[in-house]
């Protein structure tokens, strides 16, 4: 049997010290700022501590309204049967699935076998054999194992999920559970935790997305206001919330409705949880009573907003041609968190009531295949009209199926 070649222990030691010299000398050559990077970076590698997350269970933001004369049962109830999650199983969108099951709800239970329920949504998401049987092995994982956490694939690429922190947030909204169990490409268990710790570690405040990180951090980590990030700087929420409030050159996904959705929740959190300093809570209510007056006088005469209502008047006085699913997108979107908003946030009367019927006429005279095509839009709108009336979109429709509706 050959031997393998053996290096003896003085001369083991005799080559660690030649490497030592080597480093050391290299290290001394390095200007006083990128000596400093360096230990910062050393550090915040070898010290990885985790966040205190207060719950195992997320936060809810609460509906603050029931206004069947607004959605009525019937109107409700149609708009929820076109955005029921009927997707196909080869190649399911990683995008679709979050934004169904961010309406839905991880325990929703449908009496149709086309038709996937909360528990078969989560399973796709956080479990690698589910996946690899919808999109093969012809495509990377979207689940991605880390040393200190579990990252999610996404952007543009072919099975990704499409927006950062997107996969987190929806499974958050969707009532997930902090131990509920993740099994990565090596089969190895791991848990929402280890995909929360990794985002809050790594999250980086010049991003261009911080739509959904806001959003899912907030829903967790309430009271807590800050962490430590990966590279030793603090986050906080006050940074979030200044990050959610870029001008208007950069509104960012969804014509920026994202961004105003998600600083509604912080403010909702403030007002149980004092997250935001006193003066970013004065200025997150002057951003969105900025949002409610330029919607106020950006809407078109049928009831929908256009992709430009950042414009103003000028949006009405010049419109553009939007593409259908643009103004589905605008005028959901603000629906939705307009249902979580206090009042005095909120336009006239009547300009909700036009959002209203224009959304309900639109979605429900969509074939299933246009639904599917678009589906991450008309989700939203499923979302916004159940919170206007104050229900779960998935109780409500057991309740209606059950009655025999």
């Amino acid at each position: 049997m050959r031997r393998r070649p053996t290096i003896s222990a003085p001369a083991a030691w005799s080559v660690q010290l030649v490497l030592c010299a080597a480093f050391a000398l290299a290290f001394a050559r390095l200007d006083p700022a990128a000596r400093a990077d360096f230990r910062a970076a050393i550090g915040a590698r070898s010290v990885r501590v985790a966040v205190p997350v207060p719950r195992q269970i997320p936060l809810r933001i609460a509906p603050l309204y029931d206004r069947p004369e607004l959605v009525s049962d019937a109107d409700l109830l149609a708009v929820l049967k076109q955005v029921q999650p009927r997707f196909p199983k080869e190649k399911l969108k990683p995008n679709f699935v979050e934004h169904a099951l961010c309406i839905w709800g991880v325990d929703a239970e449908f009496n149709d076998p086309e038709v996937m329920s909360g528990a078969e949504m989560t399973d796709f998401l956080v479990n690698h054999g589910k996946y690899l049987a919808s999109w093969g092995s012809g495509v990377a994982p979207l689940l991605d194992e880390q040393q200190n956490g579990v990252a999610i694939r996404w952007g543009k690429q072919t099975g990704a999920s499409v927006h950062h922190d997107h996969w987190l947030a929806c499974l958050t909204e969707a009532g997930i559970r902090l131990d509920h169990r993740v099994f990565t490409p090596s089969q190895r268990e791991r848990t929402i935790d280890d995909v929360l710790q990794l985002a809050l570690r790594d999250f980086r405040p010049d991003e261009r997305e911080t739509e959904w990180s806001a959003l899912a951090f907030g829903l967790w980590l309430a009271p807590h206001k800050s962490w430590k990030a990966a590279d030793g700087r603090t986050v906080d929420f006050d940074l979030l919330a200044r990050r959610l409030m870029r001008g208007q050159k950069e509104l960012g996904v969804c014509s920026g409705t994202h961004r105003v959705y998600s600083l509604m929740v912080l403010v909702r959190l403030d007002d149980d949880y004092q997250i935001l300093s006193p003066d970013v809570r004065r200025q997150a209510w002057s951003h969105l009573e900025a949002v409610r007056d330029r919607i106020a006088v950006s809407q078109l005469p049928d009831g929908r907003w256009p992709a430009n209502w950042p414009d103003g008047k000028a949006a009405v006085e010049s419109p553009r041609t939007d593409p259908l699913y643009k103004q589905v997108i605008a005028t959901g979107h603000h629906l939705e968190w307009l249902a979580i908003a206090p009042e005095e946030l909120h336009p006239p009367k009547e300009v909700i009531e036009k959002a209203v019927r224009w959304i309900v006429a639109t979605t429900t005279s969509q074939t299933q295949a246009e639904i599917l095509e678009r589906y991450t839009f008309f989700s939203h709108v499923g979302g916004a009209l159940a919170s206007w009336r104050s229900v779960h979109p998935a109780e409500f429709w057991k309740a209606k199926a059950a009655a025999g509706n």
